[in-house]
């Protein structure tokens, strides 16, 4: 075929195209052509989910053509072409598709870098009385002002602290050692306080050049030191408090309790839900104890007009096991009304120390607390008849054992893919899963109301 023969048939085909392109219907967006491939294959945006490894949330995203949606083009592209392959589709011009709808152009021309001008030669530098004077007032000037920016980020900057001895965060002593030197560096002039559990903190000063140092008694057992420092122009603390503990060997015959402190909750906290946090650290101790008595309702209940609550059912005591540096924490949950903590530490030996703290719980609005036991399940939720944005419109899968809280101020709603792995805990009353595994309900919570199934999906 010659080069005019060839020229003909292209144009021929063209004026083909142009004529076939005047009656057909408009082509489908990329959007659309995923929908009715997926319509095709016969699934539902769940199963494509569970195929692809893909979200649920970007596959509705792409066939409802909202990029933004997404993390962005790489992750765009990634998503495109493997949605493609289970489809059926070409991946290949499916991103093609997909740039011309984002109005990009596959070939970028290359650029023709144009060679710039030789300079002709600068003359040499000169230097006269003016120049040199204003070379030593701009000199001055950014001195005086890094002086005054050292000074700024010295007083919005806290203090460093640091324990050169000993250097280990846990050493071993002899028996018969009654004191220790702790040293260490900080700002200079800083006060570096040094706190015990039982006793009265140690105070020291730091020298000119920031060293400090520190003698501290020692008793039978593990001793925990925290060492902190506080700028006195500023009056700020060290962001980082360091631990040290110092263990002095027991002997067999004399057994010593162990030592505790309750750093949360403070005494007479009131909560605004069920989940008390407990915190504290203990030494020469082994396990931690946690359990709670009912005192009796908020001073809202019992009220003229304020019907006065059923005693709760009291938790099961929970038994924390202490950390290597003697911390312990967990959350404790609590239904509304009047507790007393209590936080007991055992030693070895048996030995035991408790500590008692006086919180109320009083709740407010909708807590709801989720927890999927027993397999996986899809969430959708509504707060106050509003989306969850972390689950979104296309709601989410959540594996088994994880929990989730949503807060509402007057009702929460939960669609879940299968009703006997979701549990629920409202306003601190554990409630259970509300109905069988595999099954799809929807239910809503609107404390005092009992839960009730409805239809929304």
């Amino acid at each position: 075929m010659t080069t005019r023969e060839q020229l003909k048939r292209a144009v021929g085909g063209d004026r083909s195209e142009a004529g076939r392109g005047a009656t057909a219907d408009p082509a489908p967006s990329l959007p659309e052509r995923l929908y009715a491939a997926r319509e095709r294959k016969g699934v539902d945006l769940y199963r494509a989910e569970r195929d692809t490894k893909i979200r649920a949330r970007y596959l509705g995203a792409l066939e409802r053509g909202d990029y933004k949606e997404l993390p962005g083009a790489v992750y765009t592209k990634g998503f495109l072409r493997n949605y493609a392959l289970y489809l059926g589709l070409d991946p290949d011009e499916v991103l093609d598709h997909w740039r011309r709808e984002r109005g990009e152009a596959r070939d970028i021309a290359p650029v023709i870098a144009v060679p710039r001008p030789i300079a002709a030669p600068g003359k040499g530098l000169t230097f006269s009385p003016s120049i040199v004077v204003v070379a030593l007032l701009t000199v001055l000037v950014l001195a005086f002002g890094a002086y005054l920016g050292l000074q700024v980020m010295r007083f919005a900057k806290p203090p460093s602290i640091a324990v050169t001895h000993p250097a280990a965060a846990v050493i071993d002593v002899d028996e018969s050692t009654t004191s220790y030197t702790l040293r260490g560096t900080t700002l200079p002039g800083a006060t570096v306080s040094i706190s015990t559990p039982g006793r009265d903190p140690y105070q020291v000063s730091a020298g000119p050049d920031g060293d400090w140092t520190s003698d501290v008694d020692l008793r039978r057992g593990r001793n925990q030191f925290d060492v902190t420092a506080i700028d006195p122009d500023t009056g700020k603390r060290s962001e980082e408090t360091i631990r040290r503990f110092i263990t002095v060997p027991v002997p067999d015959l004399e057994i010593v309790a162990p030592t505790l402190t309750v750093d949360q909750p403070a005494e007479g906290t009131s909560f605004a839900n069920g989940a008390i946090p407990v915190a504290g650290s203990a030494t020469n101790a082994v396990s931690v104890v946690v359990s709670a008595t009912y005192v009796g309702p908020t001073s809202e209940a019992g009220a003229e007009g304020v019907a006065t609550p059923a005693p709760p059912p009291v938790p099961s005591p929970v038994t924390l096991e202490v950390a290597e540096d003697g911390s312990f924490s967990t959350p404790y949950e609590l239904t509304a009304g009047r507790w007393t903590i209590t936080v007991t530490a055992e030693s070895p030996q048996g030995r035991t120390s408790a500590q008692t703290r006086n919180v109320s719980v009083v709740f407010q609005g909708v807590n709801l607390v989720v927890t999927i036991e027993g397999g996986r399940a899809w969430l959708k939720v509504w707060v106050d008849g509003k989306l969850d944005p972390d689950l979104g419109a296309a709601g989410s899968v959540i594996s088994n054992g994880r929990t989730l809280t949503f807060k509402g101020k007057e009702s929460v709603e939960v669609r879940t893919g299968s009703s006997g792995v979701t549990h629920f805990t409202l306003n601190g009353t554990p409630l259970g899963a509300l109905g069988r595994p595999g099954i799809p309900e929807t239910w809503l919570f609107e404390p005092p109301d009992p839960p009730v199934k409805t239809n929304r999906r």
